[in-house]
């Protein structure tokens, strides 16, 4: 009996701050605040996502591509196009649901404000004007989710915005990142080929 009474003090006590955030700004200003961890939980992932995953995995491709026995032909463009193409898909896979995240928020927290206001003017109805201190309470109340969700939405495109420009400038560099280790890598042979052709020359014993 004492264990379960302590497991239900602790319950109700990890669930204070949850019910004291219903009761300042209502239920939708949990939705919100439930979206913004997914949003920025996802912006986390992408930032390991691009450290751990997909630095390796372009240089992998960029050494498969040099490792090619030709570069010009027609299937091997094609075949680097479907590489960086892929490679790319899979860095901005999930650009979509941001969007739709930073979408969702400014409008969680609207139809939050819209339902606060249809209480609070429900709860006018009942006790009248008189009491101002609780009608202005009650706006205030009204008021914070349409902020949190709009604040959440403002980051979260500030976020989007830099992770299109990332996955741009990475389109455009990855390509230009292919050609110089190509070039890179026939200036190595030919300078040790120059290098063998001169020490056999070296070699040669002179009549």
């Amino acid at each position: 009996m004492p264990d379960s009474l302590a497991a239900s003090s602790l319950l109700s006590g990890g669930f204070a701050p949850v019910m004291r955030l219903v009761e300042s700004g209502g239920p939708l200003i949990v939705v919100v605040c439930l979206i913004a961890m997914v949003l920025f939980g996802l912006a986390l992932e992408r930032g390991l996502y691009w450290r751990l995953v997909h630095r390796p995995a372009r240089q992998q491709l960029i050494h498969d591509w040099v490792a090619r026995s030709e570069h010009h032909s027609w299937s091997a463009l094609t075949h680097r196009e479907v590489l960086t193409r892929e490679l790319l898909s899979r860095l901005r896979a999930p650009l979509p649901w941001l969007k739709l995240l930073v979408l969702i928020c400014p409008l969680a927290g609207l139809l939050g404000t819209v339902t606060g206001m249809i209480h609070v003017f429900d709860s006018l109805a009942i006790a009248g004007t008189g009491q101002a201190r609780a009608m202005a309470d009650g706006v205030a109340r009204a008021t914070l989710p349409t902020l949190t969700g709009m604040a959440v939405a403002v980051v979260g495109l500030m976020f989007v915005t830099r992770f299109e420009r990332v996955v741009r400038r990475e389109d455009q560099r990855l390509h230009d990142r292919l050609a110089r280790a190509v070039d890179d890598a026939r200036s190595g042979m030919s300078a040790a080929n120059g290098f063998d052709s001169s020490s056999d020359t070296s070699e040669t014993p002179h009549a």
